[in-house]
């Protein structure tokens, strides 16, 4: 009988840890769901998604570019693009513009947004410099920055509140003259569109923008201690739907496979 005890008793736990071991391994259909499509602890969550960059004309070409290069970088992103005055931008982006990242051509109107809580902590990417661009036949031989004061002489600017405005006119103070533009255009790739159809004998632009239009045009390079220059930020907008693409893309923007595109463009490092 002792012995009967004894091995009913060891049945009895066996039974039991076979029953708690079951118990533990299997789980409901929901559960098993919920544990597959959960990721791990401590794993990132993979960030895809779209997003709109407001940036200033100036950067169309590099920032295509850039674009082009982050979203092979980033597979699952895509980066659109919307190009203009820095100014008009800025208005756009207070206004409510359903923009993830803004890259302006000056600080001034970067400043616009993040006063308004648009954005903040914006950093500066680049830095750009004037130069004078006239058609590859120079008809008015203009061969200085002063020659742009003659009467005789169709020029073509920024209106001036755009940054390439406010730069142009930074220049001529320096050299002590007085240019009257016969037009006034909304950013600077209009200047230069008007220099490249050889509407204009010669148009205020920047440095990149002569490099970036080639045989185009040609360039009349303007003395340092005469010429203006614009520093460039950028920053994430605050309302953006996808913030962690935006913020990897300004982080691209300011890394050094970023700054290669931008210095290869004619860029300065701010």
């Amino acid at each position: 009988m002792r012995r009967y005890a004894l091995i009913t008793a060891a049945l009895a736990v066996i039974a039991v840890a076979g029953c708690s071991t079951s118990s533990s391994s299997s789980s409901s259909p929901a559960s098993a769901a919920n544990s597959s499509s959960s990721p791990a602890a401590g794993s990132p969550a993979s960030a895809t998604g779209t997003i709109t960059v407001f940036a200033a004309s100036s950067l169309k070409e590099t920032f295509t570019e850039l674009g082009k290069q982050f979203e092979a970088a980033h597979p699952g992103d895509t980066v659109k693009f919307s190009f203009g005055a820095s100014s008009t931008l800025a208005t756009q982006i207070t206004d409510g513009a359903p923009a993830d990242v803004f890259a302006s051509a000056a600080p001034k109107n970067m400043h616009t947004v993040v006063t308004a809580g648009d954005a903040s902590n914006p950093q500066d990417f680049a830095k750009n410099t004037a130069e004078v661009a006239v058609p590859p036949s120079n008809p008015a031989n203009v061969t200085s920055v002063t020659d742009l004061a003659k009467p005789s002489v169709k020029v073509a600017l920024c209106e001036p509140k755009v940054p390439c405005g406010v730069v142009a006119a930074g220049v001529f103070k320096n050299a002590g003259i007085t240019v009257k533009p016969v037009t006034l255009q909304p950013d600077v790739k209009s200047v230069l569109t008007q220099v490249e159809l050889g509407n204009v004998d010669a148009g205020m632009v920047y440095v990149t923008d002569v490099k970036a239009a080639g045989s185009k045009v040609k360039g009349v390079t303007i003395p340092a201690n005469v010429n203006a220059s614009t520093m460039y930020p950028i920053a994430p907008i605050s309302g953006s739907k996808d913030m962690s693409v935006a913020q990897a893309f300004v982080a691209y923007v300011l890394s050094p496979e970023g700054q290669s595109v931008l210095s290869a463009a004619g860029f300065e490092k701010p």
